[in-house]
């Protein structure tokens, strides 16, 4: 199979007849073999109906429904779970990105080799204040930090190599972050390409303010994660050990002042109370990190999703 296309969506019973009828029109006209696997956060809508509608005239449409809204990253993971093209495409239900745009992005992959393209939306028909300032602050923040010069990381159009979301896990809100974790992950040729954006034509946006929020502190946390999520203890461990170390240094001091210069009693400097609260935060950084190693030496899957149905799967 060429494609596997994966429209995440919550609320979105207007647009998809539309959105399926031009993403088959697109393989149709470049004899692609595909599957668009539309997932269903969850939605309290007719979205369900209108999936397993869509299944009924075409079959390449198949559809997998969540019992309650978990989110985007779990919509994506059940889809790349899912997926069997060679290439698999993402893309938003709210029609505002193209499926014109498939047939490049495709070609970015098979032919040029990369192990993922990411779109960029370089001109945006969404709210200056609200959306437009606070992506680029976002972008230029994830891109700095992680290495990867991408404009826009939280583009839903993108395109991969079934290897790589078959070897990522994507949860919480790191659907933000694929880039990051194709990375961490070993794939480290991630392209970019400009797409049009469209103006939204059906329903209201999903996200707030929350989400910019949420994306610095997911960033922080994807960050860490990447560096020290298999070795907790490298981190801890060395800052309890630096801390824990201050602090019976302090205490030395102050003992050996004590006892050899007997110019004032312990207790009544400040350092004191300084040394012991070095000590106790040292120790519990240390097993701060013991723990760690713990449970990611014992996790357990964290990806599991209550799935009320499915079709054609």
């Amino acid at each position: 199979m060429d494609l596997s296309v994966i429209v995440p969506l919550f609320n979105e019973e207007e647009s998809l007849p539309e959105l399926a009828a031009w993403i088959e029109r697109v393989m149709l006209a470049n004899n692609f073999t595909y599957e668009v696997i539309m997932v269903d956060d969850g939605s309290n809508d007719n979205s369900w109906k209108v999936i397993e509608s869509l299944h009924e005239k075409n079959e390449c449409v198949r559809g997998i429904r969540f019992q309650r809204n978990y989110g985007k990253s779990a919509a994506l993971n059940e889809g790349f779970k899912a997926a069997k093209g060679e290439v698999i495409i993402t893309m938003d239900a709210d029609m505002q990105d193209s499926p014109d745009e498939i047939p490049e992005l495709r070609s970015m992959i098979i032919n040029d080799g990369f192990d993922m393209v990411s779109g960029w939306k370089k001109k945006r028909f969404d709210n200056k204040l609200t959306k437009n300032i606070p992506s680029k602050l976002f972008n230029a923040a994830a891109s700095r930090s992680s290495g990867i010069h991408l404009h826009d990381f939280n583009c839903g159009l993108k395109a991969y190599k079934i290897k790589l979301v078959k070897s990522i896990e994507v949860y919480g809100e790191m659907h933000r972050y694929i880039p990051v974790l194709a990375k961490w992950a070993g794939f480290r040729k991630i392209g970019e390409k400009v797409v049009e954006h469209r103006a939204r034509k059906y329903g209201v946006t999903k996200f707030g303010w929350s989400r910019f929020v949420n994306g610095f502190l997911d960033l922080a946390s994807i960050m860490f994660m990447g560096k020290f999520g298999k070795r907790p203890m490298h981190i801890f461990g060395l800052l309890g050990s630096i801390v824990f170390f201050v602090g019976t240094l302090i205490w030395i001091w102050l003992f050996t002042a004590k006892i050899f210069f007997d110019k004032f009693n312990m207790t009544d400097r400040p350092l004191f109370f300084i040394g012991i609260i070095s000590i106790v935060i040292g120790t519990q950084l240390f097993l701060t990190g013991f723990l760690g190693e713990l449970i990611a030496r014992n996790s357990n899957d964290r990806n599991t999703y209550l799935i009320e149905e499915k079709t054609g799967f």
